[in-house]
């Protein structure tokens, strides 16, 4: 059935430079301007957020775009009252575009007396008013049933699979994806199949979070050109350090394909100065001024694929499509020509 309303998108704080690029994107693939709705997301005195949309939105679809990065708990809160308010001003449906979902590491009891925050932010969510999710590369996938609304997860790796072909077309033979740990197996592979490139495994072993105690890596790196790939980066030390240990190993050379750059702390100043040649990020946690100015940090965007998402989400048409690299690539040739 086609849609009888018009997508409205609706940005809070934590991304906006994102969104604005998801709406020029939308106004490129309709032929007509998408704009982002006219709305006041602002601070009390004492923090608290204060949320107020300037047009009517009675009956319409709406996208609210907003990363649950650093600060978390802000951009969480203004998410919740976003749509709080467009649920008490008649939308006809709010769907949440959440491009890094904050909270995603702590999907399990690691041990006695812990929280699933996960699961507990999935019900705020819910409660909320939201009553679809679009997000990208959870850091894992078993989150989508902590949900009792429909979930989407996009995932990076086409996206990598069409920059790498790119930047690495003349040297593909001597590409290798490696895989951080253990648990990131089933990405690297991934990304792997669709370069057709071998894969390696860095297997680390910690004896306290945070702290890396020993590295190995298990597979023939010499001569490879490494591509490390996974979800997140946060503080890059376990990053600057597989990079290490792959150097020692006989690499030519290592980069590395990160979704999600929280980049904290010494983030930037260890990727800086470390072995890798690059850092590919994406842009669904909004750069700093440090994490833009690093000389081999890259930032992939995202505005083309989660454009489309929305209109097909919006359309009721798959979403699934957009894992599939001929359905990919017209929509980044501009980029990847």
């Amino acid at each position: 059935m086609p849609a009888l309303t018009e997508p409205k998108l609706i940005s809070g704080n934590a991304n906006l430079k994102l969104a604005e690029a998801v709406a020029r994107r939308m106004s490129i693939h309709r032929g007509s301007a998408v704009k982002l709705v006219d709305a006041r997301v602002e601070r009390f005195n004492d923090a608290e957020v204060f949320v107020e949309v300037h047009e009517n939105v009675r009956g319409e679809d709406m996208f609210i775009i907003q990363s649950t990065s650093r600060p978390a708990n802000d951009n969480l809160m203004e998410l919740l009252i976003i749509s709080d308010t467009l649920r008490r001003s008649s939308a006809g449906r709010i769907t949440a575009v959440i491009p890094y979902f904050g909270y995603a590491r702590q999907d399990r009891r690691t041990k006695a007396r812990t929280p699933i925050s996960a699961k507990l932010v999935a019900n705020m969510i819910t409660q909320a008013g939201i009553e679809r999710v679009l997000t990208m590369d959870l850091h894992a996938t078993q989150i989508q049933g902590f949900f009792d609304i429909p979930v989407d997860n996009l995932y990076a790796s086409p996206v990598f699979a069409l920059d790498v072909r790119h930047h690495f077309k003349d040297c593909l033979d001597d590409v290798m994806v490696i895989s951080p740990d253990v648990g990131g197996v089933a990405r690297a592979r991934e990304l792997a199949k669709r370069i057709e490139a071998p894969l390696a495994i860095v297997d680390k072993r910690r004896e306290k979070a945070g702290e890396v105690a020993e590295m190995n890596v298990i597979g023939d790196v010499t001569g490879k050109r490494c591509i490390i790939v996974d979800d997140i980066c946060d503080t890059a030390g376990t990053l600057c350090k597989a990079a290490d240990v792959l150097m020692d190993s006989g690499a030519a050379e290592v980069h590395a394909y990160i979704t999600h750059g929280v980049m904290s702390g010494p983030a930037v100043e260890r990727v800086t100065a470390s072995k890798l040649k690059s850092l590919v990020l994406t842009d669904s946690i909004a750069a700093t001024p440090e994490v833009a100015a690093a000389p081999n940090i890259r930032i992939v965007p995202l505005a083309p694929i989660f454009a489309q998402a929305i209109l097909n989400i919006w359309g009721g048409t798959s979403v699934s499509s957009l894992f599939e690299h001929e359905t990919l690539q017209p929509l980044y040739e501009t980029l990847y020509s």
